[in-house]
């Protein structure tokens, strides 16, 4: 059995244990819920919801809890992480569906919105002053400062890695996400990152949002 499919049997292992420890979550109160089912992200993206880059799990603290709940929600209905080239979503797919009921989702969502920002130094080459000029089409949707907007769905992308930023720019450009009709943002988002030409485009873009403050 090769790596990949490890890493997918591993994933659906954890997803089984921790279905079955979420039958005691019920018994939490509404203050604490989140914190409890937030347990099941820890493995991968850490306590304070820093991210692990090794295996693929992307800084999450202070996400907008509306982006939160709405990217679950696409896990848990095979929106997002069913295709086998997209190892990082296939292994978000089980964990996602540890979450038994939307009140769930919700209660996570909100507690990773209250996780102070974690910002990490850039990673990955690129030029931010030639970025600058790209970024142009990014942030009629991102805004100028990186900050997002939830009435266009479109999240806060500074203070995001940048690995993770060129990753996901990757996926849009090559289908791997945005392909799917019944994810309408992913399906925007995708010209968007085409109008990269290339590699080196995109790693400048990034390093460009790298300047900004959430």
């Amino acid at each position: 059995m090769g790596p990949q499919r490890l890493a997918v049997c591993a994933a659906f292992l954890a997803f089984c244990g921790f279905t079955l420890a979420g039958c005691s979550m019920g018994k939490t109160d509404a203050a604490t819920r989140g914190r409890d089912v937030f347990e099941t992200c820890v493995p991968c993206h850490n306590s304070d919801g820093s991210g692990n880059r090794e295996v693929g799990a992307p800084n999450i603290a202070g996400m907008n809890e509306w982006y939160v709940e709405e990217e679950l929600d696409k896990f848990r209905a095979g929106v997002r992480g069913l295709q086998f080239n997209d190892m990082e979503g296939m292994r978000m797919g089980p964990m996602a569906l540890s979450l038994t009921s939307e009140d769930d989702v919700k209660a996570v969502a909100h507690y990773v919105e209250t996780l102070p920002v974690v910002r990490h130094a850039a990673s990955l080459p690129g030029d931010p002053k030639a970025g600058e000029a790209l970024y142009a089409t990014c942030g009629a949707c991102h805004g100028d400062q990186g900050a997002g907007n939830p009435d266009l769905k479109a999240p806060r992308i500074a203070g995001v890695d940048d690995w993770y930023l060129v990753t996901e720019l990757r996926k849009f450009r090559s289908g791997v996400r945005g392909a799917n009709p019944k994810d309408m943002q992913g399906r925007l988002m995708r010209p968007m990152a085409r109008t990269l030409a290339n590699e080196d485009a995109i790693r400048n873009v990034v390093a460009y949002i790298g300047t900004l403050k959430p």
